[in-house]
């Protein structure tokens, strides 16, 4: 199936994700930028809070829709084994791009969030949103970094997804809520019929929104 745009897919996956409507232990973490806009929905129709998990994929030189790995908030990285040997990547080339990924990393932060920290996800559940999963390196890093702060559960959410992906991730979490997963998949983008960038300035507007104008993190 074809999307229209983030937002239709972030409706269809709220209603995968009904179960958790409504329930004051559940927050819905949005990966930038992409996965703001799907999250946004979700949170809105789930009734829960929406905040942000900044995820920074770690591309193959010359190949960077290729993931060798991610890193996010809290000092987390990971790194995908297979495809460093199959490329013959060095822990040179790997240090450069994790090095220029932090400061896009942090430039994202102190963009999105300020000084504001991430909201206490100890003992909730966690939802983690974004527009799709390719490789999955990007979610696989912000588990890592979720589940560091001792969540009672964490669900990825996804409106589309490559399933061996999927299978991957499932003994990552405790669920995973996926529209569609199409075989053969290719690309994210392909299944959406809008699938521009989103841009820095549509991810603090969301947040804002999402918060009525008043403060995103409050405990």
């Amino acid at each position: 199936m074809l999307f229209k745009d983030r937002r239709f897919a972030g409706q269809l996956l709220a209603k995968e994700l009904a179960a958790y409507a409504n329930r004051s232990d559940v927050v819905v973490l949005g990966l930038p930028r992409g996965g703001v806009p799907v999250a946004f929905e979700v949170a809105k129709a789930l009734n829960a809070p929406l905040d942000i998990l900044v995820v920074r994929k770690l591309g193959v030189p010359d190949q960077e829709e290729l993931a060798m790995g991610a890193i996010a908030s809290g000092g987390v990285r990971i790194l995908n084994k297979h495809i460093i040997n199959s490329v013959n990547i060095s822990d040179e080339v790997i240090a450069r791009v994790a090095v220029q990924e932090e400061r896009e990393l942090e430039r994202r932060e102190q963009l999105y969030r300020g000084e504001r920290p991430l909201r206490d996800l100890r003992g909730r559940v966690v939802i983690l949103v974004d527009d799709g999963l390719a490789t999955g390196a990007s979610m696989w890093a912000a588990t890592v970094a979720v589940r560091k702060q001792q969540p009672a559960a964490i669900v990825i959410a996804v409106p589309v997804a490559a399933r061996e992906t999927c299978q991957q991730l499932e003994s990552e979490v405790d669920q995973i809520a996926c529209v569609s997963t199409p075989n053969p998949f290719y690309s994210v983008g392909l299944w959406y019929e809008n699938f521009p960038q989103t841009t820095d300035e549509e991810v603090r507007e969301l947040l804002i929104k999402a918060a009525n104008g008043q403060p995103l993190f409050t405990g």
